[in-house]
């Protein structure tokens, strides 16, 4: 929770002022029952009304002083917690950045979004409660029942008796409430998870006619989210009627006990009315106390789940201080990887060497490893054992920046933003020029597509590229990552939605681009085109060399050719090569 109190150091003048202003309403309204209790002895009992006069204006003074604090107070009250929670958000989103792959797993998306969005708006809440009103409650109840002590002892040891007892009852009440809302967030996160599976999946959930399936599981969840959350409430709000109830009965006692000293002349109306008067603003602060108790109950469950994500930190990650263009050698020694919290190796023992230039296919079945081998190079993950190498250099001695802006990486899904074409291509280098967007589009073989929608470069894409093909979508995101003119380029099954032709023109166009280039592909038509190929299974290399040489010594790979072209044509080339 450190972490979270120290975004409110830089306004610690702005709290101080709204504080101030808060104070100045209380006293105002501590003086008022005073107030009435004069106009009420010294000019109505009295038939004095220039005392009526000069008390009530003193009265109307000071509300409209207590009226001027209160604005005053609003104003700082909101700067702050609007402030406050924009640095908190900024903060937290800029530390989901900063995660590692290994740690951003940790939490689920889903979590993710309810921290940024519903945790920093139940702080933001009660941040400007508690500037506003909230300290203001329990100090108008201490307030109050001195005041009442001040003007009759006798009637006020009702209240002095009362108070602590429902205030010991409020404090048990928020240590159980800030335990039955978590339980509620932790509710409101998988309920997030559904929605956001669906809205991701909406196309095969119409395809495949699971809608009635997929309203039944979320309506499970909002159920428990229900029951939950009205668990809570009900706890809470069961507090009022006890509270009503006490001090009532209390305010009863301090009416019975005073229509007796009135009548004996012990006590004056005007010290009744003001006795009164405090019994109910202590009756109102109860209430309102109990209100802050719920927000508070939330505002600190989400504080916890903020400063889970703020508090956690990275494994020791070591990176050097080499900001040197790379040429694009990578060689991989003996490198092992398994993912973390796992036990099974995704890749083992792995060694091979790509040179400045080279096109390397990697091949291989569903969980052979590929995608994994592509995420060590950009050090998204971290290998286990081995080394590798970039330019005869530990990977370890690059800056981790510096040497991502010098790789392209297209992912298997084609991950597309909202904004325009040219925004979205521009994505890959912010600064690109016009003509080096257009460039890179036509390398990708889209910029035909895009010259021929009525606005161009300028057409809005709907969210993940929802008006795109699949195929045009794949381009796009291989525009973006030519754009930056890599020095390695990652193509993770990124052709896969394109005709043979358009892959061939897009890897020929690659040509002119000075990158070292991995592809992952199931065509073989693709991988002929290699200057080497690597036939992954289960983590292990078990074959690497050129298309001519594989098709005559790998079985793996003659597999694979012949359930693409035939058995005859794999005859035909063995027997040519």
């Amino acid at each position: 929770m450190a972490k979270v109190f120290s975004f409110f150091k830089p306004y610690r003048l702005a709290i101080g002022i709204a504080l101030f202003f808060m104070f100045t309403e209380l006293a105002v309204e501590l003086v008022q029952p005073l107030l009435m209790a004069k106009i009420i002895d010294e000019g109505i009992m009295a038939n004095d009304y220039q005392a009526v006069l000069l008390w009530g204006a003193i009265m109307v003074g000071a509300t409209i002083f207590s009226f001027a604090s209160g604005i005053i107070n609003s104003f700082y009250a909101g700067h702050v917690s609007q402030s406050l929670s924009f640095n908190l958000r900024k903060a937290l989103f800029e530390k989901i950045q900063d995660f590692s792959f290994s740690v951003f797993a940790q939490f689920p998306s889903s979590s993710y979004i309810t921290r940024l969005t519903n945790d920093i708006t139940q702080l933001q809440n009660i941040i400007f409660m508690g500037l506003r009103i909230m300290l203001r409650a329990p100090l108008l109840i201490a307030g109050s029942m001195i005041m009442a002590l001040t003007v009759n002892v006798k009637l006020g040891l009702f209240l002095l008796i009362t108070t602590p007892l429902l205030f010991f009852f409020l404090l048990w009440l928020l240590k159980k409430g800030a335990n039955i809302f978590g339980a509620v967030q932790r509710n409101l996160d998988h309920v997030n998870a559904i929605m956001q599976e669906n809205l991701a999946a909406m196309k095969l959930i119409k395809a495949l006619i699971r809608g009635k399936h997929e309203v039944k599981r979320f309506i499970a969840s909002n159920d428990k989210l229900k029951d939950k959350t009205i668990y809570a409430l009900r706890l809470m709000e069961s507090s009022m009627p006890v509270l009503l109830l006490l001090m009532n009965l209390g305010l009863l006692g301090v009416l019975w006990i005073s229509s007796i000293d009135v009548r004996n002349g012990q006590v004056q109306v005007g010290e009744v009315v003001a006795i009164v008067n405090y019994a109910t603003r202590i009756t109102g602060a109860l209430s309102m106390v109990a209100f802050i108790i719920m927000g508070f109950s939330r505002a600190k469950a989400s504080a916890e789940r903020i400063s889970e994500v703020l508090d956690t930190e990275e494994a020791d990650r070591q990176e050097g201080n080499n900001e040197a263009a790379i040429r694009g050698k990578v060689e991989f020694r003996n490198v092992s990887f398994r993912y973390p919290g796992t036990n099974t190796e995704v890749l083992h023992d792995l060694s091979f060497t790509a040179y400045p230039g080279e096109k390397i296919a990697i091949m291989g079945a569903t969980g052979s490893g590929k995608s994994t081998l592509f995420q060590l190079i950009p050090r998204l993950y971290e290998s286990d054992k081995g080394s590798i190498m970039i330019d005869n250099q530990p990977i370890e001695g690059y800056k981790i920046h510096q040497l991502r802006k010098q790789i392209g990486f297209v992912p298997q899904e084609a991950l597309l933003f909202s904004g325009t074409i040219k925004e979205n291509i521009r994505w890959g280098k912010e600064d690109a020029t016009m003509n080096e967007v257009i460039a890179a589009a036509k390398s990708a073989q889209i910029h035909d597509t895009i010259d021929r929608l009525p606005n161009k470069y300028e057409t809005v894409l709907g969210q993940k590229g929802v008006n795109l093909s699949g195929g045009q979508k794949q381009r796009l995101s291989i525009a973006r990552a030519l754009v930056r003119r890599p020095k390695l380029l990652f193509l993770d099954d990124s052709t896969s939605a394109l005709d043979l032709k358009t892959e061939a023109l897009l890897l020929k166009a690659i040509n002119d681009y000075d990158c070292t280039l991995f592809i992952i592909t199931q065509k073989i038509s693709t991988a002929m085109k290699a200057d080497q190929i690597l036939l992954l299974e289960d983590g292990k290399l078990l074959e690497k060399g050129k298309h001519e040489e594989l098709v005559r010594t790998s079985k793996l790979y003659q597999r694979i050719y012949k359930s693409q072209f035939g058995k005859e044509s794999l005859n035909y080339v063995q027997a040519n090569y």
